[in-house]
């Protein structure tokens, strides 16, 4: 280590891995309503970071304009050294970025192997002639698709049959089913959107260490929680936000001293 890595922050940030999502300035306004206001933070390889405030404090508004589904009203998102400001959910997916939401949305009419394997088309090798003749090719890849599919069902420590409706399981199941769906993408950035909702003690801590799994595999992790006490256990570093505004970044550490922090909690619940 350098002799001018004085600091616990430089060393931090040269330990760190390549950085994955830049967001500068990010502003957000319905009719007049400013959303998020002037948001800036950073995501790196393997790093877990979640975002956190009170009640409307912007923070699932923010993950949509990240994640695609709402075109922010100013500012710039960078992700891996790519600007995707205002690209489409569709083209942020391909370029490497996965994300769960609040409500678990899955195909429920599907099976939850078809339900993982809907992610991993367009990462296979075949063409549209491939699938309408059952060639060859095509019965390889879809028998590697449904190997790849199992693979992450049981790296999320699914337990049930992957053959059963995703309807048939229980929420925690439901829960493991989305985020295995999203890894079988092959992020290199997973937004994950309230994870720990409607989940028990028990499942919180498996939460927690699948989490902690995830990051291990170089994949960096946005997360939105509300549970302060699995927020404070496995983050690396919180963002806190506050009527759109960001109002701390740093440490759990140091989050938790904030004054900041501590009086825009008082009297009021989180989101």
């Amino acid at each position: 280590m350098s002799e001018a890595l004085t600091n616990a922050s430089e060393f931090e940030t040269a330990t760190r891995g390549r950085t994955l999502l830049e967001v500068n300035d990010l502003r957000l306004v319905f009719g007049g309503i400013k959303a998020v206001d002037g948001l800036s933070f950073s995501v790196h390889e393997g790093e877990i970071v979640s975002v956190i405030g009170p009640n409307g404090a912007g923070k699932t508004s923010a993950f949509n304009c990240i994640s695609g589904f709402y075109r922010p009203t100013s500012g710039t998102i960078t992700f891996d050294g790519e600007p995707i400001t205002r690209k489409k959910p569709s083209y942020i997916t391909q370029k490497g970025m996965a994300r769960t939401f609040q409500n678990v949305r899955l195909f429920r009419e599907m099976n939850v192997l078809d339900n993982v394997k809907t992610a991993m088309h367009s990462h296979l090798k075949q063409n549209v002639i491939d699938a309408m003749l059952h060639t060859p090719r095509y019965l390889k890849s879809e028998k590697q698709c449904t190997i790849d599919a199992q693979g992450w069902l049981d790296f999320v420590g699914f337990r049930s049959d992957d053959e059963l409706v995703v309807t048939q399981l229980p929420y925690g199941e439901q829960r493991r089913v989305e985020i295995a769906r999203a890894l079988a993408s092959q992020p290199k950035l997973l937004l994950l959107d309230e994870p720990g909702a409607g989940l028990n003690h028990n499942e919180k801590i498996e939460l927690m260490n699948l989490i902690r799994k995830i990051r291990d595999l170089g994949v960096g992790i946005v997360l939105i929680e509300h549970d302060m006490g699995l927020v404070m256990q496995i983050s690396e570093r919180i963002v806190v936000m506050n009527y759109g505004k960001e109002i701390a970044d740093g440490t759990p550490a140091q989050i938790k001293a904030d004054p900041a922090v501590i009086a825009a909690y008082l009297g009021e619940g989180d989101e």
